[in-house]
């Protein structure tokens, strides 16, 4: 006898990774599981009488997402403390926490984010160091790009409003990252806030040993409280890579919901900085990289880790750093060719077409940031890269000729730099529109809407070595799913940022509804 199935979706629109095409069909839902999938009608042997229907006519349904670089960390910086975005002036933020103050224990650092660094612009530490003597205050202006500190704040953190940036924030992780208090209820709205992006899985990136966040994934996991997969990497930044723990983890996390990834580390810095490091001098410069890059102790670092069964993702922005980058993955073990260990690369924002072909025999898999075009206009990004690179900006972002030359994207938002949105990606990723929506920047770079949903979906979870269980609509695999509110194959590009997702379902279950935010 058949099993009957609990629930079937029907659509006129399924997109299975699998296949290129989307066709008008059948999805079947055992417990957890996808029982059978098929074109047409769903056959009469699945259907029993407790078996429900959900006809979505022409509305999307594709497998569940998964955004491959991440970092809560970053992210929950911005509503750490007392929201401070009503505030106009240093004297209104300065009365604001102090009355904040009398509220938290007397022994807690003050804490504060949103203030506007636009129309505020605080003038050094007297003013707080006058209220807050030994207390440390450190409060986060809107896009966590500077803060405000008092000098209780520098001694302790051990950065500066001029070194505002997440690799300084190790000092500052315990504080945040330990008070449970705060972080799990933002952990949990973060996880809430990813399905309502149709976000089911994620490679969050977690400094050094995560500080202890590692027992809260415990804990939610064990709870049943997990509603995303996390798979967390370890980047170093206040120590060396650390193998035993990263061996540890990987021993500890076994379960269906979190897992241990592997290590994360930057290489070169922003080309618009001249710190990309690229293979041919910046234009009208003999430099090719203002930054200082150790590329032999990051190379000892990798092949220590690969030795190991450990897998690396590095930064890449310049093609000089993607070349050398790919010359430390040579030297990892390989099996007829390919490495042995999945091994990636994230940024991709300058590439040799000689290198990408070398990225594709190795197996190493990309991670591109699609709605990076959303942060600027036409006008803004041409002209700011020809300034710098000259010609070579043609190929700036090129994901046609990475895709050309058989490389595996996956999607990624570098979160909070983006918040994961797929019909975004799709609009910046495949028609290469400005944040003006005027002018294609290099159209000829984009990507599909199939290769696109593909980057998403089933690349993503090789990403994280999880492909056989997610990624795609096959039986046997894990029910987790997504609805759009359309055929987003037949929408034009034009209208496709007003996409919505409809549903997100987790394990069959369905974890987020659009009605939940009307």
């Amino acid at each position: 006898m058949s099993e009957y199935a609990d629930l079937i979706l029907l659509s006129n629109c399924i997109f299975t990774a699998t296949e290129e095409i989307p066709f008008s069909g059948y999805i079947a839902i055992k417990n957890d599981r996808i029982l059978s999938i098929g074109k047409g009608l769903a056959p009469t042997e699945l259907i029993g009488t407790n078996t429900k229907y959900l006809d979505y006519g022409n509305k999307t349904i594709t497998p569940g997402f998964s955004d491959v670089h991440c970092f809560f960390t970053g992210y929950s910086v911005g509503f750490v403390g007392i929201d401070l975005s009503a505030a106009t002036s240093q004297e209104d933020i300065l009365n604001s926490i102090k009355e904040y103050a009398k509220g938290i224990p007397a022994d807690k650092p003050i804490l504060g984010h949103g203030w506007n660094s636009d129309t505020i612009q605080p003038n050094g530490t007297d003013l707080l160091d006058e209220a807050f003597s030994t207390r440390p205050v450190l409060l986060f202006a809107k896009g966590c790009e500077t803060c405000w500190m008092n000098q209780a704040a520098i001694n302790r953190y051990q950065f500066t409003p001029e070194t505002c940036y997440p690799e300084s924030y190790v000092r500052f992780l315990p504080d945040l990252l330990g008070d449970k208090d705060f972080i799990i209820p933002e952990f949990k709205r973060y996880i809430k806030m990813m399905n309502s992006k149709g976000i089911t899985s994620i490679k969050e990136m977690g400094f050094d040993d995560f500080y202890g966040f590692t027992d809260v994934l415990e804990e939610m996991e064990l709870n049943h409280e997990l509603t995303l997969r996390i798979a967390f990497m370890s980047q170093p930044v206040g120590a060396e890579p650390n193998i035993k723990y990263a061996k540890d983890m990987e021993q500890k996390f076994k379960g269906d919901y979190v897992r241990f990834s592997g290590f994360n580390q930057m290489t070169d810095g922003l080309i618009l900085k001249k710190e990309g490091h690229l293979l041919e001098p910046y234009e009208g410069t003999t430099i090719t990289c203002k930054k200082e890059i150790d590329y032999e102790k990051l190379e000892k670092q990798v092949l220590e880790a690969d030795e190991n069964g450990i897998r690396y993702t590095l930064h890449s922005e310049g093609d000089g750093a993607f070349h050398e980058i790919l010359n430390i993955y040579e030297k990892c073990r390989k099996k007829n060719g390919k490495l042995e260990n999945r091994h990636g690369i994230t940024d991709l924002e300058l590439t040799d077409p000689e290198d990408e072909k070398r990225m594709a025999a190795l197996g190493v898999f990309g991670e591109i940031y699609a709605q990076v075009y959303a942060l600027d206009t036409y006008e803004g990004y041409v002209n700011a890269y020809e300034k710098v690179i000259g010609e070579r900006q043609k190929r700036y972002l090129n994901y046609r000729s990475l895709i050309k030359n058989g490389v595996r994207l996956c999607g990624a938002t570098d979160l909070p730099l983006l918040i994961p949105s797929i019909p975004e990606s799709i609009y910046y990723g495949c028609a290469n529109y400005g944040s003006d929506h005027n002018k294609r920047i290099n159209p000829e770079n984009g990507l599909t809407v199939q290769e696109m949903l593909d980057a998403w979906t089933i690349n993503s979870q090789y990403a994280m070595e999880r492909e056989k269980e997610f990624g795609s609509i096959e039986m046997g695999k894990k029910a987790d799913l997504v609805i759009f509110d359309r055929n987003i194959f037949k929408t034009p590009m034009e209208e496709m940022l007003l996409v919505q997702v409809e549903k997100t379902m987790v394990n069959g279950k369905i974890v987020y509804t659009k009605e939940e935010d009307l």
